[in-house]
């Protein structure tokens, strides 16, 4: 009986003394944490520098243009096709750009209209608003006579990490991360002229 009592107390001890699968234990636990904290980081910088893209080439587009005297449609078409190029190498969705020449009335009550417009949306150039409608600006810009050209930058974000319908609802994981919007307009003046006709818009 004590020897048997005795060879289990051996066994015992050998075992709390054995540490040689401590470190792959460890390793299970920590190893997908270590993944989720890498994956997040690189998501978030990519976010990060995809955001800063999209400004770059919304401000671009605008700097382009003001400094026309006049343009026309395949112009335009051409200085949006850059943006291709400024969103290198982030190439999982494409920024949707609108170009808006806005006309500000001199009346006495001014009135903002669209004097042109063009947009590209998955690599297809077309009109947004149409001509003579009315459009809206920042207060501060709203001066009676003024040409403005508006410029709105749009991205619809996705990560790395895309899930399936079917995947989303077995781990519970919301959508609200599939498209993340990043959006940024600007509003510039002509700098050679007082306005920038486009004949063919």
């Amino acid at each position: 009986m004590n020897t048997g009592f005795e060879r289990v107390r051996r066994l015992v001890r050998r075992f709390r003394s054995d540490r040689r699968g401590i470190a792959a234990v460890e390793f299970a636990f920590i190893a997908p944490l270590l993944f989720v904290m890498y994956f997040v980081t690189m998501e978030v910088s990519q976010a990060i520098e995809a955001n800063k893209k999209v400004g770059r080439a919304g401000s671009m587009v605008a700097d382009l243009i003001t400094q026309q005297q006049t343009i026309s449609k395949s112009e335009l078409d051409a200085v949006m096709k850059i943006t291709a190029s400024i969103m290198q190498p982030y190439t999982r969705t494409t920024p949707k750009i609108i170009v808006t020449a806005i006309q500000v009335t001199d009346e006495t009550t001014p009135k903002v209209k669209v004097a042109w417009s063009r947009k590209v949306v998955k690599g297809v150039y077309s009109v947004d608003a149409a001509k003579d409608s009315i459009t809206t600006i920042p207060a501060a810009l709203k001066v009676k006579g003024t040409f403005l050209i508006r410029v709105e930058a749009d991205l619809s974000y996705k990560p790395v990490i895309t899930w399936t319908a079917g995947q989303k609802t077995s781990l519970g994981i919301a959508s609200a991360f599939d498209d993340i919007e990043m959006q940024k307009k600007y509003y510039l003046r002509p700098r050679m002229s007082t306005t920038i006709p486009c004949g063919d818009c």
